[in-house]
């Protein structure tokens, strides 16, 4: 048998043993644009609880009118990296009302923040640095730390800062020391000690580096993020993040900071050397959509709203969702198999909502995660709820 064939057999094997599991993942195709309801392939129309489209900034007007428009002005692509002739008038704009927002001197974008973070960490890495991160940190900054190669990765238990303390003062002295963690984590829903964070990093001479990502748009009364919820605008050395989430632009990952790093992660960070940039007409859709927030900062006060709904409806349910204050609401049920079974059982009934289970989340976590949006209307989750409240029921009666 050739390499591919035992290849093939290998895989197919491996296929078949998730779908004996009842782990093996079903994608959705959506047949309209992304919103608090949206037409699935097979499914028709279902409220949508599973999308990081925080504000529905995915379906606004102007959002969409300004990504025609740089469409039509600069084309589909960048057809080539920024350094060579990849480098539009809307980067230099996103990059500059972002970092306006965020209180930091610059911003630099990427195509995506998995690209910013290894961006970011590859540049700051070398021999003489250690890396200490929360040890729910988002996939990307994981692989980022793999791939730098620092001189030490240490990993602290969620959000403990004393364990913290201690491997800060343990390192002794090093030429860099980075903390890293996610202001937002997305499995949870729950918010890095940011406070705290701050205080070490500014007591041990290290870099502060937030992956904001989920905080973006959600946290703080006008949306500025997990620093503003803190009161510590100004005091975050480098934030990453998406405008593909709340800002709605589709897509991109930006670093923001002081001017010299953007203007080191311009020069020489991988991602931007031998990758094409955001494609302008996400830059420019990214854009408007940080102005509509600006102009309508009530949007994140309906999104907590809504947010402290839902879980007073799932109380209401007889369910204890993960605590937290962000617009991520899991409720852990045990094992993937269960995940993915009520995730069904709930499309069934009109709500897409997605089961999280292993390697996602560690064995025995796995969850219902809803994300909750400030375009969701009160039906949409008294459906959620009820039919969250069925689900789990039917499995518990054996149906």
């Amino acid at each position: 048998m050739t390499g591919r064939g035992a290849l093939r057999l290998e895989l197919a094997g491996e296929l078949a043993g998730m779908e004996a599991a009842g782990t093996l993942k079903q994608f959705q195709v959506l047949e309209s644009s992304q919103g608090p309801e949206a037409r699935l392939r097979g499914h028709g129309e279902v409220v949508v609880l599973s999308s990081n489209d925080y504000l529905g900034m995915a379906g606004n007007p102007a959002v969409i009118a300004a990504g025609v428009e740089a469409l039509e002005r600069y084309g589909a692509g960048t057809a080539s990296v920024r350094f060579i002739c990849g480098l539009f008038e809307p980067h230099l704009e996103l990059e500059r009302d972002l970092a306006d927002f965020l209180a930091t001197e610059s911003s630099l974008s990427f195509v995506s923040c998995w690209n910013a973070n290894h961006a970011l960490l590859d540049a700051l890495c070398d021999p003489d640095t250690h890396v200490f991160s929360d040890e729910l940190n988002h996939a990307s900054i994981i692989d980022a730390m793999r791939l730098a190669r620092p001189g030490a990765k240490k990993v602290y238990p969620h959000s403990d800062v004393e364990a913290l303390d201690r491997l800060l003062s343990e390192s002794g002295t090093v030429g860099r020391k980075l903390i890293v963690s996610d202001g937002v984590f997305s499995m949870e829903g729950d918010l890095a000690p940011l406070p705290e964070l701050v205080e070490l990093s500014e007591r041990h001479g290290a870099v502060l580096i937030l992956d904001d990502s989920h905080g973006l748009g959600v946290m703080g009364d006008t949306g500025r993020g997990t620093a503003e919820h803190f009161g510590l605008e100004g005091r975050i050395d480098t934030i990453t993040g998406t405008p593909g989430k709340a800002l709605g632009g589709g897509a991109g990952g930006f670093v923001a900071g002081d001017r010299d790093l953007c203007s080191i992660l311009e020069q020489r960070s991988r991602p931007q050397l031998f990758s094409n940039g955001l494609p302008p007409t996400v830059a420019a859709s990214a854009r408007q959509a940080l102005f509509e927030l600006r102009q309508n900062p009530g949007l994140v006060a309906r999104l907590r709203a809504n947010t402290a709904e839902y879980r007073r409806l799932l109380g209401e349910a007889g369910f204890e969702p993960v605590k937290g204050e962000s617009a991520i609401v899991p409720v852990i049920v045990g094992e993937t198999a269960e995940a993915i079974r009520i995730s069904e059982s709930m499309l069934e009934d009109g709500v897409f909502v997605t089961g999280f289970g292993f390697p996602v989340v560690p064995e025995g976590t796995a969850r219902i995660r809803s994300q909750i949006s400030a375009a969701h209307e009160p039906g949409h989750l008294e459906l959620a709820a009820s039919a969250l409240k069925r689900a789990a029921a039917s499995g518990a009666a054996g149906l």
